[in-house]
């Protein structure tokens, strides 16, 4: 039941999330890309994120989150075999450095499955959890099924290219985000190092090795996973965090000559936004946001106040005083409302993007004034007396002047 919880969460967060996607035109080398705020759930930024593409060793997340759903004991070791490294030479594929006949953990095989990208700790994984090889990748295509995910299939637990192994960067973003949310997965795509635990060796995060190796400054890349094929390009799924803002990008197919353009295109993305936008202050807890009058009670008129402070990712040119009000509901009150009555609702725009949303609830009772009543009433009444007098004066003017009209009729006979 949590499984499936934590599924619908990251669908409705993600994959049904708000679009926010800004009219930003990159020169960037990827063909695809797709840019997440986390905080929002919203897309700033897409390029052909829907389609379906070669997604190299970003399969590897996963490879990863299967691996993590069916490990009871992440310390527990195994014997790697002649089994784990079949093929892999021949097909150039990234390994970990682990040896035939070493004992591993399946910590020490997750670390090397995302840090390093070893397509040794890959097929490790596969031929011990949930049943081997084959049912290993059907769990795969099942948890794709459960995020639903259209665009995704895998035929292999490494990301070599093969014909039906596919999905999209936009798809990739689903399976990254729902990796993010198990806490040790996270803690293995952000480490930059890792030692084994039999100390043989220590495997590095490829992507602090080419920031360092190409002089690259991204202090807010926190993480993720790389990713390198023939029919995929250069690959990058990472995630940043810059003024309180957290970001995820998915990138696929930058060609591979001169440097790593996949990091490339990642710091050009990041830091347009970085620098273009942020967190805007909309309202501050219990500013006054609203004054509705009120009729024959003893208070004039009821405020009502922001429940929360609410920052909002908008440009860096916003300015408070752009933003516009509208308030629909009942316009004014009575002490026969009652404590917790919905009142309307008030909506904050800027340029006609509803920003922020509020109930607006009656949170204290109001006294009937009897005074005000009484005197709204009285001048009514005045009002009515004075009109009936001046009606009956009139009838009386004429009745007298048809009686005296009368009387000189009767003198003329």
């Amino acid at each position: 039941m949590k499984t499936y919880l934590r599924v619908v969460l990251v669908i409705l967060t993600l994959y049904l999330g708000v679009s926010n996607v800004k009219a930003v035109d990159f020169n960037i080398h990827s063909k695809n890309a797709i840019l997440y705020n986390l905080d929002e759930n919203t897309i700033l930024y897409e390029k052909a994120s829907k389609e379906k593409v070669s997604i190299a060793s970003m399969t590897k997340i996963m490879t990863a989150i299967v691996a993590m759903e069916h490990i009871n004991d992440l310390d527990e070791k195994i014997t790697l075999t002649n089994e784990d490294f079949y093929g892999l030479e021949e097909a150039n594929a990234s390994v970990a450095g682990f040896e035939v006949g070493q004992r591993v953990t399946y910590r020490d095989l997750l670390y090397g499955l995302l840090l390093p990208s070893g397509a040794d700790a890959a097929q490790a994984l596969t031929r011990n959890v949930a049943g081997g090889r084959v049912n290993f990748i059907n769990l795969m295509n099942e948890k794709a099924m459960d995020l639903g995910l259209k665009n995704t299939h895998f035929v292999n637990e490494t990301g070599l290219d093969e014909e039906e192994h596919y999905s999209t960067v936009e798809e990739v973003a689903i399976i990254f985000q729902y990796a993010l949310r198990n806490e040790e997965l996270k803690k293995i795509m952000t480490s930059s190092s890792y030692k084994i635990s039999d100390n043989s060796f220590v495997v590095y995060n490829s992507i602090d090795k080419n920031k360092r190796r190409y002089g690259i400054e991204m202090d807010y890349l926190e993480g993720g996973k790389t990713g390198t094929t023939y029919d995929a390009g250069l690959c990058l799924a990472s995630i940043a965090t810059w003024n309180n803002v957290h970001y995820m990008l998915v990138t696929a197919r930058a060609p591979y000559n001169e440097g790593p353009k996949n990091l490339y295109d990642a710091k050009t993305i990041y830091e347009h936004f970085m620098n273009h936008y942020g967190n805007q202050k909309i309202v501050e807890k219990k500013e006054k946001l609203l004054t509705l009058n009120t009729l024959y009670t003893k208070e004039d008129n009821v405020s009502f106040y922001a429940e929360k402070t609410l920052e909002k990712y908008l440009s860096n040119d916003f300015e408070k005083k752009d933003l516009k009000y509208q308030y629909d509901g009942i316009k004014v009150i009575t002490s026969k409302e009652q404590v917790g009555t919905k009142l309307g609702t008030l909506r904050i725009k800027y340029q006609d993007e509803t920003v922020y949303e509020q109930d607006i609830i009656l949170r204290k009772k109001l006294t009937f004034d009897i005074v005000k009543y009484v005197k709204a009433h009285m001048e009514l009444a005045i009002g009515i007396v004075i009109i009936c007098l001046i009606a009956m004066i009139f009838v009386i003017k004429k009745m007298r002047r048809r009686k005296k009209n009368g009387k000189k009729m009767d003198k003329i006979r």
